[in-house]
C-alpha cells in the first residue's frame, strides 16, 4: 500500500486485542519481535526479518521484572523510550520504501497490565503465577540467574496470548533463551511459528547487547575475550575434533591467558574480568556433552562476567554507570550437524 499506516501506540490489552482481530479479519498476518526496549541494531535485524514474512510487525517493549533477580540489574536497566520509538519510526519508513511489511503496533504495557492480580515477585519462591521449565530452566544462564527463564517463559507466554503472532523472533545471542522458547511454543502447543535471527555484533565480533553501554572504553576492549574463546572452540570442532576436552582446552586456554593477562596490568589499566561458564551443550536440552554427535551438532555457549573499573585513568571513557555496573557479557556458537 502506498500510505503510510501509522504506528499505533498501545499500552493495554483489550485495544490491542480490537485491532489486532481488525488484521485477522483481512487476512494480515503478525511477526512479534518482543523487547526489553534500549533497542540497537540487533533489534532491528530482528524487526527486519518479520517485516519480510508478515504484513504487519507488532514490537513490545517491557523490562520484564520477574526475569531478574533480587540482586540483578533492574534498576539501571538501560531505558530509552524514546529514541526507541524513533529508531522503529526511522526502520519503519525504510520498510516503506521497500515494500516490506510494517511496524505497525508498539505494545508497551504496564506492569499491571502484565501482572493483573498480584505484584511481580522475582525471589526464588515467587508468589505468582510462572511457568516453570526443568530441567531446561535451572542449566548454564538458569543456574547463574535461577529466575530468570521462568520469568522470561512467562512473559512470553502473555505476550503471545495478547498479540496472537503469527510469528516470533527472537536472536540467536540468548541461545538458552531461544531453546526455551522452542520448548513453550511445542509443550504447550501454542500457535505461533518461532524464528531466530543470527547474532548481530560488532566489526571485531563482540555480540551487541542493550547491556554494553555499561562497558567503557577499558572493559569493551577486554570484553571479545569470550568470542575469541568460542571461535577457538569452533576451530576445533571444524578440524573434525568430537570430544568435550578437545574442543572446550582451546577455550579455556584462551580465557584463562587473557585473565592472567589482566591481572598482571596496573589498576589504572586493567580490566578484570571472572569466567562464569564455558559449555558445549546438546542443541535441544542444553545438557552438557561429553562427546558431540555430528548428526545433532551442539552450541558451544559462555559468559564471562566483566568486574568493575578499579582505578579510573585521566580523561577514561568509563560508559554509563562509570564503569562501576558489572557486566555479565553472553556468547554462543552454533555447531552445526555434519553428515
Amino acid at each position: 500500500s502506498s500510505f503510510a499506516p501509522q504506528t499505533h501506540i498501545f499500552h493495554d490489552v483489550a485495544p490491542l486485542r480490537k485491532y489486532r482481530q481488525g488484521l485477522l479479519s483481512s487476512a494480515r498476518t503478525v511477526g512479534l519481535v518482543p523487547t526489553m526496549g534500549a533497542l540497537h541494531a540487533g533489534h532491528l535485524s530482528l524487526v527486519r526479518a518479520a517485516a519480510a514474512e508478515n504484513t504487519d510487525v507488532f514490537v513490545s517493549i517491557y523490562v520484564n521484572p520477574t526475569q531478574f533477580g533480587l540482586s540483578e540489574d533492574l534498576a539501571s536497566y538501560p531505558k530509552t523510550w524514546e529514541s526507541d520509538l524513533a529508531m522503529l519510526h526511522t526502520l519503519d519508513a525504510e520498510l516503506a520504501s521497500t515494500g516490506a511489511g510494517r511496524v505497525s503496533a508498539v505494545f508497551a504495557p504496564t506492569t499491571k497490565t502484565m501482572y493483573p492480580t498480584l505484584p511481580p515477585d522475582s525471589s526464588i519462591p515467587g508468589v505468582g503465577s510462572f511457568i516453570e521449565m526443568r530441567p531446561l530452566g535451572q542449566l548454564l544462564e538458569g543456574a547463574s540467574r535461577p529466575v530468570f527463564f521462568r520469568g522470561v517463559a512467562t512473559v512470553c507466554m502473555k505476550l503471545f496470548n495478547i498479540c496472537a503472532p503469527e510469528r516470533v523472533y527472537f536472536g540467536q545471542k540468548d541461545i538458552q533463551q531461544t531453546v526455551v522458547i522452542r520448548r513453550l511454543v511445542q509443550d504447550f502447543h501454542l500457535n505461533t511459528g518461532v524464528r531466530i535471527i543470527p547474532t548481530s555484533r560488532e566489526p571485531d565480533g563482540l555480540a551487541l547487547s542493550s547491556r554494553n553501554v555499561y562497558l567503557g572504553a577499558r572493559r569493551r576492549a577486554v570484553g571479545i575475550v569470550l568470542h575469541q574463546a568460542l571461535r577457538k572452540a569452533e576451530a576445533q570442532y571444524a578440524a573434525g575434533k568430537r570430544s568435550r576436552g578437545d574442543i572446550l582446552w582451546p577455550a579455556n586456554d584462551h580465557a584463562d591467558q587473557a585473565k592472567l593477562a589482566q591481572d598482571t596490568l596496573t589498576p589504572e589499566t586493567r580490566a578484570r574480568f571472572e569466567v562464569d561458564y564455558i559449555s558445549l551443550a546438546d542443541p535441544e536440552t542444553m545438557e552438557e556433552l561429553e562427546e558431540v554427535d555430528p548428526a545433532r551438532g551442539a552450541i558451544l555457549s559462555g559468559a564471562v562476567k566483566m568486574l568493575p573499573v578499579e582505578q579510573p585513568g585521566a580523561d577514561e571513557e568509563l560508559g554509563v554507570g562509570g564503569g562501576q555496573i558489572p557486566v555479565r557479557l553472553i556468547d554462543n556458537i552454533v555447531l552445526n550437524p555434519v553428515s
